[in-house]
């Protein structure tokens, strides 16, 4: 493996996602204690159909302080179950003696998703690497919108310091997805969570430059496949179900909120 981080953007300036807490700690414990408490049982049901499950105090732990925002739309960490279980359960169905696998990421923003990932890795016993890409900086203090601005402004890094154990497997990169896509040296892409820009053109160029590395049983894991808000999306699957060797699963968290799981068939 060894691939390196890199950057292609020079700076954002000092506050890209907000200019400072955007609520108190009562704020975002409320906005926590509402989220965690809803139940989605077509995401339990994939779970115990794969036979695999993240640590439900280790990832509320996590979302608390990556996932739980002030926003208009309602909170929602369920792709982060998802990206563990479709993971693991693609760790479980390799032979023992199986090398490093090789997971991509577009659109890490704090980096929840690259942890589930990781935490996946490691909970399989399987060596791997995480690529994850996003615009935003992995080392400048800036306010996240989450209640670690309480504190103050803090570097990716230093947000995501609690699970050092498992920041050793995930690069981060600072670019924009197309100009990555140039720039990677990925000759295999085992599993894939793309989560970036969601126009239909974006999409399919993301799923282009993985399918191409993939082989049979390789994953690809869709966030935000929802008509009403993303139409872009939803028609880059249906795309991809009609004319690409992919077996497209459907899992509906609640009205807001779908996901696709595209499994390679040859």
């Amino acid at each position: 493996m060894g691939l390196k981080p890199f950057s292609a953007i020079d700076t954002l300036g000092d506050a890209p996602l907000c200019d400072g807490p955007r609520t108190n700690y009562a704020g975002y414990m409320t906005l926590f204690e509402s989220t965690r408490n809803k139940s989605f049982p077509i995401i339990d049901s994939f779970e115990n159909r794969m036979g695999a499950a993240i640590s439900t105090k280790w990832i509320e732990t996590l979302a608390l302080h990556t996932q739980i925002v002030v926003k208009k739309s309602e909170l929602n960490y369920q792709h982060g179950r998802i990206v563990y279980t479709a993971l693991r359960h693609r760790c479980e169905r390799l032979l023992s003696n199986y090398g490093a696998l090789t997971v991509f990421e577009t659109g890490t923003a704090r980096g929840f998703s690259a942890l589930c990932m990781a935490k996946a890795l490691h909970d399989a016993e399987q060596a791997g690497q995480i690529i994850t890409v996003d615009i935003l900086p992995h080392d400048q203090a800036m306010y996240w919108n989450c209640i670690d601005d309480i504190d103050g402004k803090k570097s990716r890094r230093e947000l995501l310091s609690p699970w050092d154990d498992l920041l050793n497997s995930i690069v981060f990169n600072q670019s924009e997805t197309k100009t990555a896509l140039v720039r990677l040296g990925l000759n295999r892409i085992h599993f894939a969570f793309l989560d970036a820009s969601h126009t239909f053109e974006d999409v399919i160029n993301e799923f282009n430059f993985v399918s191409s590395r993939q082989k049979l049983d390789d994953i690809i894991v869709f966030d935000d496949v929802t008509p009403q808000t993303f139409p872009g999306v939803v028609e880059a699957i249906e795309c991809i179900r009609n004319t690409h060797p992919y077996d497209v699963e459907y899992l509906k968290a609640d009205e807001a909120r779908c996901y696709a799981i595209a499994t390679r068939q040859r």
